[in-house]
């Protein structure tokens, strides 16, 4: 398949944009048809089952087909921050991670450019990949897109798919993602992913490594606990058993801009509660509840080399000088 099957006139995305990014157009997403990536690391802050000994290598691409107002990576997802990559480079990304030990590949908000990233991947196993694979996005995708990463049948290139479930409410969806028809197109995306990958470990699931599967995201936002219910709801009607729910609650009040609305504040001890109740209602209990975080200071930074804190990432890539080694120095860009 190539390259302007879906760039030419860009359909990739539900937003269905039609520019032409071959030639150099941007659609929603702010990206033309080359692959840019921000950074890669050894990643400590996902799910126990992801992280491994010594990190999930995280993959950072540039740009975002959702624009949530409320974005954490807004240097990236819509300030253009990272750097264009090659087929090549992106399979060397790759490798690289594996060399230093990551534990899956974990590509994340790359649903704008599944097509780049699929030749990425099918490079990288012919390099000599051999991790599982796993897809890190908003599910704000559509299946035509997502059979280049997984046909159902002989093509597999991701083995874990790792989707946020945002909202089923089209109010929330209008008013913090400009994307009312996100609730019917993440659903049909999650499905699709839980018919192609059921669960699969290596040794007991909250011991060891999930090597395919899915694990849907659900961040909690304040003062929309009745869009929360109705997630939870969904998950325990529809992916009991198919799929683990990793319900997090780091939500931060950080604006896109000065003019888009947002939650106001973190979540209250109260409505932390609340929630927990209501994983006792629809009795929920496969998988993971962030605890509480309630300040700033985790917030990604990508214009340093290592853009989380130390104790949460080992850069292995970034922008402003490819792979981190002994010729890249840390101490050059940590303030700037």
């Amino acid at each position: 398949m190539s390259m302007t099957d879906f760039y030419a006139a860009c359909r990739l995305c539900p937003r269905v944009c039609l520019v032409d990014r071959t030639a150099g157009e941007c659609g929603f997403c702010g990206e033309t048809a080359v692959l840019r990536i921000a950074s890669a690391s050894l990643h400590s802050g996902e799910e126990p089952p992801l992280t491994g000994d010594k990190g999930s290598g995280t993959i950072f691409v540039t740009g975002c087909s959702v624009g949530c107002h409320f974005c954490q990576n807004v240097q990236i997802s819509r300030k253009g921050m990272g750097r264009a990559v090659t087929v090549a480079e992106f399979a060397g990304i790759c490798i690289a991670l594996q060399r230093r030990g990551a534990a899956n590949i974990n590509i994340v908000t790359g649903s704008h450019a599944i097509q780049a990233i699929a030749e990425g991947l099918q490079a990288a196993r012919e390099a000599g990949l051999i991790l599982p694979v796993l897809w890190n996005s908003s599910a704000y995708e559509t299946t035509d897109a997502l059979k280049l990463l997984d046909d159902g049948r002989t093509h597999r290139l991701v083995d874990v798919w790792l989707p946020d479930l945002k909202t089923l409410d089209e109010g929330v969806a209008r008013r913090y993602l400009t994307a009312p028809d996100y609730p019917d197109t993440a659903v049909k995306a999650i499905r699709f992913m839980m018919d192609n990958a059921p669960l699969e470990w290596q040794g007991t699931p909250f011991k060891s490594a999930l090597l395919r599967g899915v694990m849907i995201r659900h961040l909690v936002l304040p003062g929309e606990l009745a869009s929360t219910r109705d997630v939870l709801r969904w998950f325990a009607e529809n992916a009991r058993s198919r799929a683990l729910l990793s319900l997090m609650t780091q939500y931060t009040p950080v604006a896109r801009d000065e003019t888009t609305p947002i939650p106001a504040g973190y979540l209250s001890k109260r409505e932390n509660a609340a929630v927990l109740e209501m994983l006792d209602e629809f009795g929920i209990d496969e998988g993971f509840v962030q605890e509480p975080i309630q300040d700033d200071a985790w917030l990604p930074d990508f214009d340093r080399i290592n853009p989380f804190a130390s104790s949460l990432s080992v850069p292995v890539w970034h922008w402003k000088c490819g792979i981190v080694s002994g010729g890249c120095s840390l101490s050059l860009f940590q303030n700037n």
